[in-house]
């Protein structure tokens, strides 16, 4: 099948070349204990938004949160420099629908590891979305909004960080383990569907990976997620470490989240509604 010519947006790219470039000035900025404590806090909260935000929460509704609850990990997960809420959850969503298959937005199985890392990202292809795949939370207002404006919580953390330490905080409170976590994410969509095992027979290339697992507090099992995907436990077995699902259970302890979805041993789901 001949593959489609995308356009790049001149914005989109830009700006993913100066983050990078500008995480690059880390060689020239020592950081202190503080600031490298900073950077390892920013990574890993920013991590659970994108982990249990975007992906188990707002994509596949994985367990229950209260409105309030709900918007402040929408502005967490948006620190992240990922886009909006809606349109991660919606393009997401499609991503499920068609997994592997034509209709799949990053599959690199259809269009390239390059395409599913990151071309689609900074392609003109998918700047929108239906909102008829997001209907569920799209009637919130407040997501509407930070979805609108999805660059205010990652500039504003970029400017906290600025403010508080310079060009040091600059780089390694936020450029630095945004695109540590650009990169953490995006390989769930290239090499965990090129690379680890296969424990389900499920309708498309999904793979565990116990790396990629660590570094994405748990996304790697993700064989395990494509069988049951609305699940808010990845990894399936007690080895399998689950660094989201733990959090998961402890916020359920709480009483901020609950209803958590459990792994089911059922027939491969891949064509049912997420």
């Amino acid at each position: 099948m001949a593959r489609e010519k995308q356009r790049y947006r001149f914005g989109a790219v830009g700006a993913f070349a100066l983050i990078h470039l500008g995480a690059l000035g880390s060689f020239g900025v020592a950081p202190t204990r503080w600031w490298l404590l900073c950077a390892a806090i920013s990574w890993a909260a920013r991590t659970f938004g994108v982990t249990g935000g975007y992906h188990r929460y707002f994509s596949h509704r994985s367990y229950k949160l209260g409105r309030t609850a709900q918007f402040l990990l929408a502005v967490l997960a948006q620190s992240s420099g990922q886009k909006g809420v809606l349109w991660w959850a919606a393009l997401h969503r499609v991503h499920h629908r068609n997994s592997d298959r034509e209709g799949d937005i990053h599959s690199p199985a259809r269009r390239g590891f390059w395409w599913s890392h990151v071309g689609w990202v900074l392609s003109n292809k998918h700047d929108e979305y239906d909102p008829r795949d997001i209907a569920d939370f799209a009637r919130f207002a407040e997501l509407r909004w930070l979805d609108r404006y999805h660059w205010v919580p990652t500039l504003a953390l970029a400017a906290a960080m600025t403010l508080a330490g310079g060009a040091t905080g600059l780089v390694w409170g936020y450029l630095v383990p945004t695109v540590v976590l650009y990169h953490c994410t995006f390989a769930i969509n290239s090499f965990a569907h090129i690379v680890g095992t296969r424990r389900f027979a499920t309708a498309d290339d999904s793979r565990n990976n116990w790396l990629l697992a660590l570094v994405t507090f748990g996304e790697g099992w993700h064989n395990n997620h494509h069988f049951s995907m609305a699940s808010a436990r990845q990894g399936y077995r007690w080895w399998e470490i689950d660094i989201t699902y733990g959090i998961l259970k402890l916020l359920a302890w709480v009483g901020i989240a609950r209803g958590l979805r459990p792994f089911r041993e059922v027939r491969h789901p891949a064509r049912e509604a997420v």
